[in-house]
């Protein structure tokens, strides 16, 4: 295993870390650094892109690199990890834990494996409950930088028909594709690192929780993507800066706009003919 750290100064430790979290990291240790320095450490996995990733979503801001650990203290953070809940009835659960519910409550169990995210950033968790406000039987659903698959699967799991889930990083299809199978719905999940200009076709429901740079270079595809009676949720974008993003969309309009902890995630749907 290998730590991705990065050095901030102290005053930008809170962006610098919801960077991070935005990217997928689990857990962030913040240590003293040199001249009022602060290292942020938190794992990447093995996979090669999930570094180039964070390096280019980082590097140019602040100082990055990667450090071997020989230890299992970037595990640690699944001692803490707890049920996630989207709404009264729903609920994802890290799929160490076993905790029990109450009846009629649908549960989605989740193990990062090589990738990121069990729902809890501000991003996921808004992705999540926007997804599920459009949901319902017989919709065809697009996740695209779909990490650890939480939001394909839970589709998948509360009535879409057919869910197809892209990401660029291995780690992460094959984390959707054994999260898919865990919940018994493997054969409603199609997760591979197609790009999304290559897909065609599309779908009732587009969800893109992913930075605002490739948002933007991927509005084209993303607007091509959604049913003309669709809708496209996007995340990954900053409550008070995403104006460029919205404007790269158009002429998508803006439905809702859902905010928390300065994340926002924003439902878009096509101009009315």
């Amino acid at each position: 295993m290998r730590s991705f750290v990065v050095t901030v100064l102290a005053d930008e430790v809170e962006l610098a870390s919801d960077v991070l979290w935005q990217l997928g990291v689990r857990a962030i240790e913040e240590r003293s650094g040199d001249d009022g320095h602060v290292e942020l450490w938190t794992a990447v996995g093995e996979e090669a892109e999930a570094a180039e990733r964070a390096t280019a979503a980082l590097g140019e801001r602040w100082s990055t690199r990667l450090v071997d650990i020989v230890d299992g203290s970037a595990e640690t953070w699944r001692e803490y990890a707890g049920p996630i809940w989207i709404d009264d009835g729903l609920v994802v659960v890290p799929a160490w834990r076993q905790d029990e519910f109450d009846d009629g409550v649908v549960t989605i169990q989740i193990e990062p494996g090589g990738a990121f995210g069990l729902g809890d950033h501000p991003t996921t968790l808004l992705s999540l409950r926007a997804a599920r406000r459009r949901l319902g039987v017989g919709r065809s659903v697009l996740d695209v930088g779909c990490g650890t698959g939480v939001i394909a699967v839970m589709a998948a799991v509360i009535g879409g028909s057919s869910v197809r889930a892209v990401d660029v990083a291995d780690a992460a299809v094959e984390a959707t594709r054994d999260n898919a199978a865990r919940n018994r719905v493997a054969d409603q999940v199609d997760a591979d690192t197609a790009p999304a200009g290559d897909l065609d076709g599309s779908f009732h429901l587009v969800v893109a929780n992913i930075l605002a740079p490739t948002l933007v270079e991927l509005a084209a595809d993303l607007r091509r993507l959604t049913a003309s009676d669709g809708r496209l949720v996007i995340s990954g974008i900053l409550a008070d800066r995403h104006d460029h993003v919205l404007s790269a969309l158009a002429p998508m309009v803006v439905e809702r706009t859902d905010t928390l902890d300065g994340w926002a995630a924003v439902t878009l749907r096509h101009p009315a003919r």
